[in-house]
């Protein structure tokens, strides 16, 4: 990347986060045997398995996806050592690390951060589960996820500490709320403009297959209708906006390598016929081998 390219990156609450993995990635070695989430919190080092292919799911998960050893104990004596060091390393190659939970927050601070406009930051939920699928924590569930994620606790209380201190400086605590006023009340305008049904829909209501967004686990994913009178310029940005992830990454892997896109299709289609079969495990490993392939085909 350029030498002045701009790094940044968010995190979610690893409380949250594991509640949405459990019901997300319930195919997974380390969850197919236990039906609730305190189940295998209650004998969490038994039921996991490092060494098993994408284990990495259940245990300290933010530190995974930064690069680092994600299995470490909470009584281990180098958990503060190594949570500091992560800390460290993160501060160095990233410029701005945003909060998941303060998404529209979040959003101010990166506009004034790279001198976007609202425009440039505005945007509708996507990849969200419908509310019949989320299961509120007990407290003392909650402690035993901070406990069993000790290391992904410790770097997103650092940088959601840090979060707050870059608004004080880059933004103000009055600028803040007023700019996120004016993002809610664009989106809001940009839903009444863009969505035939005013906001997120089960899948089963979603009436284009192209923005139907990919369904796993016990996990209810919602998605968007596109409002059907729009004119056609607005018509594109809209679209843009309510893409599914999947569907949009194949767009940008078009653009971006428009003859390796030729051959992408066509491995997938192979990795499709392979897996057609309905159980879970199927499903995942089409999911896997798309991944996979992807990443060699980024790496081209």
């Amino acid at each position: 990347m350029p030498e002045n390219t701009f790094y940044f990156s968010i995190l979610r609450n690893p409380v949250a986060m594991m509640e949405s993995i459990f019901i997300y990635y319930r195919s997974i070695q380390a969850f197919h045997k236990t039906e609730r989430l305190d189940d295998f919190l209650n004998n969490n080092w038994r039921n996991y398995n490092s060494s098993l292919i994408n284990n990495h799911y259940a245990h300290n998960i933010l530190a995974f996806d930064f690069g680092f050893d994600n299995n470490i104990a909470a009584d281990s004596e180098h958990l503060e050592e190594r949570a500091s060091m992560a800390i460290a390393a993160i501060e160095q190659d990233f410029h701005l690390i945003l909060i998941s939970e303060y998404f529209d927050e979040s959003m101010i601070l990166l506009k004034h951060a790279l001198c976007w406009s609202l425009e440039d930051v505005v945007s509708f939920k996507l990849n969200s589960r419908s509310e019949q699928t989320r299961h509120p924590l007990l407290a003392n569930t909650a402690e035993k996820i901070k406990k069993w994620n000790a290391l992904d606790w410790r770097i997103y209380l650092h940088f959601n500490t840090t979060f707050w201190q870059k608004v004080n400086s880059l933004v103000g605590q009055e600028q803040l709320i007023t700019e996120v006023s004016q993002l809610r009340e664009l989106q809001l305008k940009l839903s009444n403009t863009c969505l035939k049904d005013g906001g997120a829909v089960d899948p089963s209501q979603i009436k284009d297959a192209g923005l139907k967004p990919f369904q796993y686990g016990a996990a209810v994913i919602q998605g968007y209708n596109l409002n059907p009178h729009i004119d056609k310029e607005p018509r594109t940005k809209c679209q843009r906006l309510i893409t599914p992830e999947l569907q949009y990454t194949e767009h940008l892997y078009t653009q971006q390598f428009p003859e390796l896109a030729v051959k992408n299709r066509l491995a997938t289609r192979r990795v499709a016929h392979q897996h057609q079969r309905s159980d879970r495990t199927g499903v995942m490993g089409m999911i896997w081998d798309r991944e996979a392939h992807n990443r060699q085909f980024i790496r081209h």
